[in-house]
């Protein structure tokens, strides 16, 4: 399965990677392919857990366009 995510730095230098389609997957790393790496691994937990509490795996996403 092919999902988004976005991968920043923060403040501190960490990067934080979430999954917007996961609600509440987010995970970090010191690099950019560790975080990658360990996003990988929380979108996989995340789907367990909400497999077992009956939710669907991914909520619908939407790219929309906001003039600044």
């Amino acid at each position: 399965m092919k999902l988004v995510v976005s991968i920043y730095q923060d403040e501190d230098g960490m990067y934080i990677a979430e999954c917007p389609s996961v609600p509440g997957c987010v995970s970090q790393g010191s690099t950019e392919a560790e975080a990658e790496s360990n996003i990988a691994d929380a979108i996989r937990e995340c789907f367990a857990a909400r497999a077992e509490l009956g939710l669907p795996l991914t909520v619908a996403t939407r790219e929309v366009e906001v003039v600044v």
